[in-house]
């Protein structure tokens, strides 16, 4: 397939292709960062018992509504403790640390610094009422309570509630393993003096490192030449090792561009390649290829677009082999910093920002070169402004940017 097509079409036709992969069961020691496959549903309470907010004294509501009141130390119980046989009775008070069961009789606890210890004598000096400072059995969770909805992505807070309720193994989708080729005669890997006519390789470092930081499984196919032969073995045994491939360079228009015609070969109908409305990332080929309709993400070259069009392309189509319903970033509005001034091209134009919050909220301004083969403004980039087909914007007004890193957005 040929011809100029927009970002969203070129999606839709890759989404359409991909499906989540299969549920397996994990430790949940390995579960951050997994979808849940199915809902999870508490097979106990939490927490599981009645206990106490503060350190202090268990005791009567009603015996403290006048206060100050002296009452009787019967015992102490710590976090942990068995409150088994331990009773409070009218008049009478137990030690108590956080955490430990409330005894038997006690329905409130007086924090420590209300009371004055007085030998084997508390006084405590503030009234309180039924169920101060006492937690109560299934307070936060209850037995039988749906937890985590399917679809969930599990976080370290969703880690600790299953935990919580003694969960061990938990039903996710899989973490994708993704494999990574670079393409190109003109590649050396490494370090050395380079030979005239030749590049180091930054797309697939690039494309393993943005892999294992959006959570995924990345596997390094290495570097093969312009030879379709040499390719279609890696593609081949990498559809049936890998869940996708994503191959950088090879997918224009030149004499030796071989990855479109090898993804032709080995994926017939399912082959398709675009000349996307977009800049940086305007030429890209997809295909399936069997026996597991593996999909593979063919990228351009020069190492922005590839970057970017990562982000367009593969990263939404992965997360939703994840299981995630959130395909894409944060977008959000922006105001212009300076002037993002462009030539209208019938293309979607993404502009390397930074993204900073200011006193009217998130600001935006270029990073540097905007170039497809200047990598160095992406690397100072947290994020890409959207600029449509026309004349760009001024600065004071109102752009749309993808938030790259979240982390990098504080002033």
């Amino acid at each position: 397939m040929s011809g100029l097509v927009t970002v969203e079409e070129a999606r839709r036709s890759v989404l359409s292709s991909c499906r989540p992969l299969g549920p397996v069961q994990v430790p949940l020691s390995d579960a951050l960062g997994l979808v849940t496959a199915r809902p999870i549903v508490s097979g106990e309470a939490v927490p599981p018992f009645t206990n106490s907010s503060m350190d202090g004294y268990a005791l009567r509501a009603g015996d403290v509504a006048v206060a100050p009141t002296r009452l009787r130390v019967v015992g102490v119980l710590m976090a942990g403790d068995d409150p088994s046989g331990m009773v409070v009775g009218e008049g009478e008070a137990v030690r108590i640390m956080t955490g430990a069961a409330v005894p038997e009789g006690a329905d409130a606890v007086c924090m420590v610094e209300h009371t004055r210890a007085q030998g084997g004598w508390v006084l405590v000096e503030e009234a309180v009422g039924p169920g101060t400072n006492v937690r109560r059995p299934g307070e936060d969770i209850a037995a039988g309570d749906e937890v985590f909805a399917a679809g969930e992505s599990l976080g370290p807070a969703h880690i600790g509630v299953l935990a919580s309720l003694g969960v061990a193994r938990v039903e996710v989708f899989p973490r994708p393993r993704v494999g990574v080729v670079s393409t190109g005669d003109e590649l050396v890997a490494g370090a050395g003096r380079l030979a005239p006519g030749k590049i180091r390789d930054s797309n697939r470092p690039g494309l393993l490192a943005r892999l294992r930081t959006d959570g995924f499984e990345p596997v390094d196919l290495g570097w093969v030449g312009d030879e379709g032969e040499a390719l279609a073995d890696v593609l081949v045994n990498a559809a049936r090792t890998c869940d996708a491939v994503i191959s950088s360079g090879g997918v224009s228009v030149g004499d030796r561009d071989m990855v479109k015609s090898v993804l032709d070969e080995l994926g017939g109908q399912q082959a398709r390649w675009w000349q996307v409305a977009v800049r940086p990332g305007k030429p890209f080929a997809f295909s399936t290829l069997p026996p597991r309709s593996t999909p593979v993400f063919g990228l351009p070259g020069n190492p922005v677009s590839t970057l970017v069009s990562y982000e367009l392309f593969a990263r939404p189509a992965v997360r939703l082999m994840a299981g995630h319903h959130s395909l894409e970033r944060p977008r959000l509005p922006a105001l212009a910093a300076s002037d993002m001034r462009r030539q209208p091209d019938g293309r979607l134009h993404l502009v390397r920002v930074t993204v900073k919050a200011g006193p009217r909220g998130l600001e935006a301004w270029p990073s540097g070169g905007q170039g497809s083969h200047q990598l160095r403004a992406l690397a100072a980039a947290n994020g890409l402004a959207f600029l449509p087909d026309g004349e760009g914007v001024t600065a004071g007004e109102q752009v749309d940017v993808w938030v790259l890193d979240v982390d990098r957005l504080s002033p």
